[in-house]
């Protein structure tokens, strides 16, 4: 099986307002790496003796909890990436009908994934739950951490610091701001499309 390929750069990230150029490529080479480490966990797995497997301490187990970092590091910004380059001006649609349903208002929506924001140690997101059949902002501290299961990310903000120390220091509330400012909901709009069809 080949190696998992990292999608490539978009120049758009280069011409954010408030998010620098230079963090983004920063932050677009630590995704790069995500890829590279996904890539050999996931073949150090296929190696690892699974007959020596065990909750203390075993090469299987290092390979399968750092696997699902990787695997979290290769997504999560995926959809970060691939969101940011827009206007920040919410569009009409299935999804701003759902957020008006689930959380009372737009405004109401983005105080709440605001707050996630600022609850996390590393990550929120925007998700539709399968079961519950609505959507909800999720806090994450880390890349593997808080799963839903049968839930899919539709908004994925990056709040460990490399994303925001260089332009922001520690004003992680001007960051989110500036990430809100810098989303395209076209991008959203569409991945809420492809889980409803």
């Amino acid at each position: 099986m080949a190696d998992y390929q990292a999608q490539p750069y978009d120049e758009k990230l280069d011409k954010l307002t408030g998010i620098s150029k230079e963090t983004n490529r920063a932050h677009y080479g630590l995704y790069e790496k995500y890829v590279a480490q996904y890539n050999r966990a996931t073949k150090d797995l296929k190696e690892a003796d699974k007959s020596d497997a065990n909750q203390i301490y075993s090469w299987y187990r290092s390979a399968a909890v750092d696997l699902t970092f990787a695997i979290g590091g290769v997504k999560n910004h995926e959809i970060y990436f691939g969101h940011l380059g827009g206007d920040g001006s919410p569009v009409d649609g299935g999804f701003q009908k759902q957020v008006a349903k689930d959380f009372g208002s737009w405004d109401d929506y983005v105080a709440d994934l605001k707050a996630a924001g600022m609850a996390a140690r590393g990550w929120a997101w925007t998700a539709w739950d399968d079961d519950f059949g609505k959507l909800m902002n999720v806090v994450g501290d880390a890349q593997n951490t808080f799963p839903v299961w049968n839930a899919h990310p539709v908004v994925a903000l990056d709040v460990y610091e490399h994303a925001y120390m260089a332009d922001f220091s520690t004003a992680r509330p001007k960051y989110i701001d500036a990430f809100l400012a810098n989303l395209d909901w076209s991008v959203v709009e569409e991945s809420f499309k492809k889980i409803h069809a």
